[in-house]
């Protein structure tokens, strides 16, 4: 099989996750272009070579034994913000805080919320990501997605937007994206990021290997009494541990690596954690998280 130039071999992944857990992919590529993105996705098409993505690797949990295919970090063009008028032009790789720190720069408003979401803008558009009122899908206004067969432009109602969800499917991959901003005041914008990172970092760890909220809140979760968090902390789940991986003392619905845990340790985590909040309230958990490469996962899924 002949593998495009530029394409690394065994590329570690670990180091590309928050969390600091998992294998090495078989291949690693940074695309720079939608046409360099373009090229890759027919190549794995044509070779049945598996896909994934690594943005900000704060959402990601990569299986022990790595990743057999492969994996790709958008870079260059791919990772630009820019502004155009009243629009904010973001690549699928740039960060969605630093995006919405640009726009309040610019005295534009609508991309607040992302301070406080850890991740890329590609990955935010195929979970449709929300934080402290606002959703992604309220301030965007069309994306550019990469297939096999090359790019398409999509209107957000293309997009099948739920709770945490797309229809953004298997080797496709957001390039680009537009968000319709207002214009406003920057010093109030800023105050209010501001505001927003107070509030997260005293609700949330920071400053250790952890990933984001690893369960969905419950559908029809008012936020307080029936979120995945407070679930799972009236389980007894706060500083529960499973090897090197534990609940946060801070916020138990976000687990931490205390030193050397594996995906398997959080996997196994998580799994004792469904199992409580399960068992006491009848509730479901459905995982936040992605996961990337062969693992064990099914006491995270079904009944």
């Amino acid at each position: 099989m002949r593998v495009p130039a530029g394409v690394e071999r065994d590329h570690p992944l670990a180091r590309l996750t928050t969390v600091r857990t998992g294998g090495p992919a078989d291949y690693f590529a940074r695309p720079t272009s939608e046409e360099r993105l373009v090229e890759l996705l027919g190549w794995s098409e044509e070779f049945g070579v598996e896909v994934g993505v690594v943005g900000s690797g704060s959402n990601l949990l990569v299986a022990d034994d790595g990743f057999r295919g492969i994996v790709m970090k958008l870079d260059g063009q791919l990772a630009s913000i820019e502004r155009e008028g009243t629009r904010l032009l973001c690549g699928g790789g740039a960060r969605l805080p630093q995006a919405s720190a640009r726009a309040a720069r610019d005295g534009l408003s609508g991309l607040e919320f992302g301070v406080n979401i850890p991740g890329t803008v590609g990955g935010a558009v195929k979970m449709n990501a929300n934080a402290y009122g606002g959703e992604l899908r309220d301030a965007l206004e069309w994306v550019h997605v990469a297939t096999p067969a090359g790019v398409g432009r999509r209107a957000p109602a293309e997009l099948g937007f739920s709770y945490r969800r797309s229809n953004i499917r298997p080797r496709e991959i957001v390039a680009r994206a537009s968000f319709s901003l207002t214009p406003a005041d920057p010093e109030s914008v800023k105050r209010t990021l501001a505001d927003m990172r107070s509030r997260r970092k005293d609700a949330q760890p920071s400053g250790i290997k952890t990933f984001g909220s690893t369960f969905k809140n419950p559908e029809g979760a008012d936020g307080e009494g029936r979120s995945a968090g407070t679930l799972l902390d009236r389980a007894g789940c706060r500083g529960l541990a499973v090897g090197g991986a534990r609940f946060s003392e801070k916020h138990a619905n976000f687990v931490e690596n205390t030193g050397e845990a594996s995906t398997a340790d959080i996997l196994a985590l998580m799994g004792e954690g469904r199992r409580r909040v399960r068992e006491r309230f009848g509730v479901a958990l459905e995982p936040e998280v992605q996961l990337l490469g062969e693992v064990d996962a099914a006491a995270l899924y079904g009944p």
